[in-house]
């Protein structure tokens, strides 16, 4: 017989809702999981165009991917998968912001911070803080200020700038892209988390 939903345990992340009939399966499972992110964040990474005049900084879909696949993965998931990506591009996999790979790039500084930023925003998914709006949202500016967090100083390094120009050429210009992506993230994860509930009870009153 199916044991009832009521005791099978409560997903912490959406990744959680995958099924895993056994420790060997839900490492299997994982390391799909890790594998594929970083696949699918060195994809989004080619959604990028660059704009001379305002910043050496590209502006990517890779901020929003990264801090979707935080909140939905988990820490452990979401960390791993972002080390992957990391390490492998470092040592050369083309997949960094237009088939870039190697950290000579002014904008490199950012790939630290979004596996940093995956790990935070993971955790704190993990805690429900990607299960309402308001909670979602803070969870999307804790990510945004970590990645920038790490982005900046090594544009400024890198590119010789003072303090001043390099927030210029580093935030201010992507600051509206990042309110549209928030507004996005804040409305899709908490939808998600409410299709899960009332499928969850609905296969509770079965």
């Amino acid at each position: 017989m199916a044991a009832p939903a009521t005791a099978l345990p409560a997903p912490k992340v959406l990744a959680d809702l995958l099924p895993a009939a056994s420790r060997a399966g839900a490492i299997a499972r994982d390391t799909v999981l890790v594998l594929g992110g970083a696949a699918v964040v060195g994809a989004s990474a080619q959604v990028a165009f660059t704009i001379p005049q305002i910043s050496p900084v590209p502006f990517v879909l890779t901020t929003f991917t990264v801090l979707l696949l935080g909140a939905a993965y988990g820490p452990l998931r979401a960390g791993l998968a972002m080390a992957v990506y990391l390490v492998a591009g470092v040592a050369g996999m083309p997949w960094f912001t237009d088939g870039g790979s190697g950290y000579a790039m002014p904008s490199f500084g950012y790939i630290p911070g979004f596996l940093v930023a995956a790990v935070v925003v993971g955790w704190l998914a993990g805690r429900g803080g990607d299960r309402t709006v308001p909670r979602t949202i803070g969870l999307m500016v804790v990510g945004n200020v970590i990645m920038y967090a790490f982005g900046v100083p090594y544009l400024a390094f890198a590119a010789n700038l003072d303090a001043g120009t390099a927030l210029q050429q580093g935030v201010f210009p992507y600051l509206a892209g990042d309110l549209v992506k928030l507004i996005v993230a804040a409305l899709a994860l908490p939808a998600a988390w409410l299709a899960v509930d009332r499928f969850r009870r609905a296969g509770e009153e079965r």
